[in-house]
């Protein structure tokens, strides 16, 4: 007969180190409740309902995961109808989110947990099947017994992980009974079907993510491969991996001896990499060709029936490989996708004579682009930019059209030739395009149709031929609705249309930064960053974008006095919420940056370059909690 004490009393047991014949993932389980989250066997602790506001908060965030979970829930729950069975859908915090069950139990499954806003995270609830999976991101059975706490001993629980395209643990998917048969063994098919479940939500997720690029699907059977795939994976136009589920990622991690858990190893790299094709023998495994037929090796010699799957729309991502991508271009980022795609689309359009529209925040590098794209074009003329928004109204067309000798008061003797002449052959590039005044917009626009220029006091326009990028901060679209930019222009300057993302949003953050330090350390000798400097600079919102990091890293550079920059070098501003004692200290830099996500773990974690579920542990470990 089940004893409370002797529960408490194994526990301890295995507290101690002692053997145990339970399954090494609960004795582990075990050990994190006594150790890591300081639980108490003994003392009993009732299920944790989160409060309603804080429940639709959860919801919010997981609604898109619940939206496409949602059918994959229902079919499994018919599955075990009448079995007792209750569903729950927790997201990485371990707070059910959605939650399907038999009504009429309703007030012992909320008394037993089950229920929607239960929270099974193991700090809270100890050992429990979402909170152990979610810790080990595999599916398991939490059985009766296994349970660290007491109250939760009458409940079976199995859970499954569900994985988002990345490769971080997005949720869980968890079936439990208030009361089963004493066997572990009984739970078998609950794990099967669960596993099973969380798979196809996955490709589901999968599916609706990756519309736009090729998604290959895997089975080990041909008979299952069009029906029920084993996993799967996203390739974008460049030939890279964009997306998988967790099959895919252990498929591809097993084939190049990688740790599947560490989805950066992954993500972004080549295709040809892990198996043996190209993105051009793609079209080779869709359903053109006969099942058996559509076989791939990994790169390991095992051998998968695929299924490629073609991008909805047909719009891929430029078809560049990065070694085709000017040298001026590449060095503009790094290996983020969001900005090789970025690179490759300027690339193929740097040979044309398209005329481009920069687009994006003060400070991001748009006259950076611009002149990669000058270098890249294959032009022989010059660079020349002007700043609409720096020169003088009153100069503005003689600096743009240049002027004859005599024209205006003042004028040169021997007259002047303007910037677009001078650009001839070349190109022009506009900054601030916004800010240039009406008048001036109209002439602008004869120089792009007519492909001629009539400097001040002329008459003789002269011929020229150049290549107009031009760029602003402010959306030309809403100027043009309010009447300060013509739509005439606004159509011939926006052939092609670049967005260059803010700092804040660029995923090669830690390239960026690097490219700065090599080049402040040439007069301040060779410069590191520490891991909490780093992290205070991720913390930041950076509003002057690229242009104020660069300033932040010069002072710092001057200012260290080791090799290694520390918080203390960075500029006040950038750490002005830590203490001075410990400003260098792991912790308070988590703090900060938590402090700058307003508490959204899943941003900090995606600034972090860290999965989400490690930040959890830290936050933990450091004892952090939001200000009030």
């Amino acid at each position: 007969m089940f004893s409370h004490s002797d529960h408490i009393r194994e526990i301890e047991r295995v507290g101690r180190g002692l053997p145990s014949s339970r399954d090494d993932m609960v004795v582990k389980s075990w050990r994190r409740c006594l150790e890591h989250h300081r639980l108490d066997p003994a003392q009993a602790c009732e299920a944790y309902i989160v409060p309603e506001t804080r429940l639709k908060e959860h919801r919010q965030q997981s609604e898109d995961l619940i939206a496409i979970a949602r059918s994959g829930l229902e079919h499994l729950f018919r599955q075990v109808a009448g079995q007792n069975y209750v569903l729950l859908l927790s997201d990485r915090q371990g707070v059910t989110v959605e939650f399907l069950g038999d009504p009429l139990f309703n007030n012992s499954l909320r008394k037993a947990g089950l229920y929607l806003g239960s929270e099974w995270s193991e700090w809270r609830a100890g050992t429990c099947a979402v909170g152990a999976c979610i810790e080990t991101g595999e599916a398991l059975t939490i059985h009766q017994s296994d349970h660290f706490d007491n109250t939760h001993t009458p409940l079976s629980c199995t859970a499954a992980p569900i994985y988002d395209i990345h490769g971080e643990l997005s949720a869980v998917l968890d079936i439990s009974l208030l009361s089963s048969p004493i066997l572990k063994t009984s739970q078998n098919l609950a794990l099967h079907l669960v596993t099973a479940s969380a798979r196809r939500i996955e490709l589901a997720n999968l599916m609706a993510q990756a519309r736009h690029q090729w998604v290959l699907r895997f089975s080990r059977s041909p008979e299952f491969l069009d029906v029920d795939p084993e996993a799967a994976i996203s390739i974008d136009g460049l030939g890279r991996i964009a997306g998988m589920t967790q099959g895919g990622a252990k498929i591809l991690a097993r084939s190049t001896g990688l740790d599947w858990r560490d989805p950066r190893l992954i993500i972004g790299e080549p295709v040809s990499r892990f198996l043996d094709l190209e993105i051009d023998d793609l079209p080779e495994l869709t359903r053109r060709r006969p099942t058996q037929e559509r076989l791939v090796f990994a790169r390991d010699g095992n051998a998968l029936f695929a299924h490629a799957i073609e991008p909805h729309s047909g719009v891929r991502a430029p078809g560049v490989s990065r070694a085709q991508i000017p040298p001026p271009l590449r060095r503009l980022g790094g290996d983020a996708p969001e900005i090789v795609a970025l690179q490759a689309k300027a690339a193929k359009l740097a040979r044309t004579a398209l005329p481009i529209l920069i687009q994006g925040e003060t400070g991001t590098g748009k006259e950076y682009l611009a002149r990669a794209i000058h270098e890249g074009s294959g032009l022989t003329g010059r660079f020349v930019a002007i700043n609409c928004a720096a020169i003088p109204e009153q100069l503005i067309e003689s600096e743009l059209f240049g002027y004859l000798p005599g024209a205006f008061t003042g004028a040169s003797a021997k007259g002047r030739k303007g910037l677009i002449e001078q650009a001839d052959g070349g190109t022009l590039f506009l900054d601030e395009i916004g800010d240039m005044p009406l008048a001036l917009q109209s002439r602008l626009l004869r120089v792009l149709a007519e492909r001629e220029v009539l400097p001040v006091g002329g008459t003789v326009p002269r011929p020229v031929q150049i290549r107009i990028v031009s760029a602003s901060h402010r959306p030309l679209q809403t100027l043009v609705s309010q009447g300060a930019f013509r739509e005439d222009l606004y159509y011939r300057l926006n052939a092609a249309t670049l967005s260059v993302p803010p700092l804040r949003d660029r995923r090669d953050f830690d390239w960026v930064v690097e490219q700065m330090l090599e080049r402040h350390s040439h007069a301040a000798g060779q410069r590191t960053l520490s891991p909490a400097a780093l992290v205070a600079l991720k913390a930041h919102d950076w509003p002057g974008n690229i242009r104020e990091l660069d300033n932040a890293i010069a002072v710092a550079a001057a200012l260290a006095e080791a090799c290694v920059i520390d918080v203390s070098d960075l500029p006040d501003y950038l750490v002005a919420r830590a203490e001075p004692d410990d400003a260098d200290d792991a912790g308070t830099a988590l703090r900060l940056m938590l402090d700058a996500c307003n508490w959204n773990i899943s941003e900090a974690a995606r600034r972090l370059g860290l999965d989400r579920s490690t930040v959890h542990r830290q936050v933990r470990r450091f004892h952090l909690k939001p200000h009030r």
